[in-house]
């Protein structure tokens, strides 16, 4: 049997073209997923761009979010078997989710969310896992910060939609995010922020409300130019987590003085260096789906595109690449 999948084309990576897979045969831990829905990440256009400036040998399936029914399992997958409806946001080194049939290890997959549509819960697995381990393994917040404070940088990306309402349900401290425009300013405080800012002029916006330092800071874009910022208002002792690379060296002087920590979160550590709580993904996802079937959490869905098509998978890139997206952007086939 052959599976339709969009991949880059090797012959001129600015281009997609629409290709032909043959049958999939797992792994001892992999699932075969029948794909019925996807997501489109800004990882997809990082990935497209590096393609743009090197040569690319064969076909590059992108796409790292996704949600479908899984159709045969390796012979050593235990928690999942054909049939079960799943979500995962698969891996960096393994062909993507942009296709209607995909391998995909069984340690780093979830339970789809019995409530939500294919569409509400393929937007989910990337974002949750990056808010999750930004949030709670790198700056260790925990339920005991009542009187403490979090700073998303980014509240309405797709990562700080679920960052903020985490935050609130699993922990005490007060929720501060940014936005610059009356739509990302709404979608923020409907998420569950207790405060939202202008992202412009931070250490200002701070004082008005009474505020001179924040002990942990979530940056989701840009950490170049917001470092100035972020090291003038980080408390003594505080936590800075980012999920993006800066282009520049940081000056790291007042985090010294401070003794400040600044960690990375990278959702496909895990994975890539098949370290031994691999399969904590897989937890992680299961809880969140606990959560949204008990309405704890919604989906960040926001836009839907249906067919998995060329122009599709470009509109959804360009939506991204226009940075005014609030949430995430889904795929339904």
């Amino acid at each position: 049997m052959k599976y339709k999948a969009i991949s880059i084309n090797p012959k001129n990576p600015n281009q997609f073209i629409e290709i032909q897979q043959p049958t999939l045969y797992p792994n001892p831990y992999d699932l075969v997923v029948e794909v019925k829905a996807i997501s489109v990440n800004p990882i997809d256009l990082k990935i497209r761009q590096e393609h743009q400036k090197t040569s690319l040998q064969y076909p590059r399936i992108l796409g790292w979010d996704a949600s479908g029914v899984v159709l045969t399992i390796g012979d050593q997958v235990e928690n999942f078997k054909p049939g079960d409806h799943v979500f995962y946001a698969g891996e960096l080194n393994r062909s993507g989710s942009n296709t209607t049939s995909q391998l995909v290890d069984s340690r780093i997959t979830g339970y789809k969310p019995k409530t939500l549509s294919w569409g509400e819960a393929a937007v989910i697995p990337l974002t949750a896992l990056t808010a999750w381990e930004g949030l709670f393994d790198r700056l260790h917040i925990n339920d005991s910060d009542q009187n403490k404070t979090l700073l998303i940088i980014g509240g309405a990306g797709g990562v700080g939609s679920l960052a903020i309402p985490l935050a609130k349900l699993y922990s005490k401290v007060k929720v501060i995010a940014t936005s610059s425009r009356e739509e990302s300013l709404k979608w923020c405080l409907n998420r569950g922020a207790d405060l939202v800012i202008n992202y412009k002029n931070m250490p200002v916006e701070l004082k008005i409300h009474g505020l001179k330092y924040i002990d942990y800071i979530f940056c989701l874009n840009d950490i170049d130019s917001h470092w100035p910022a972020i090291s003038e208002i980080i408390s003594p002792q505080g936590q800075i987590c980012t999920i993006v690379s800066n282009n520049h060296p940081l000056d790291l002087t007042v985090l010294k003085i401070k003794s400040a920590a600044l960690h990375f979160e990278f959702i496909y550590t895990r994975s890539l260096f098949t370290t031994s709580d691999l399969s904590s993904q897989g937890d992680i996802l299961n809880m969140i789906s606990k959560n949204l079937d008990e309405k704890q959490l919604t989906s960040s869905l926001h836009t839907t595109l249906y067919g998995l098509n060329i122009d599709n998978i470009l509109h959804a890139h360009k939506l991204i690449q226009n940075g005014h997206v609030c949430g995430k952007i889904g795929i339904v086939y």
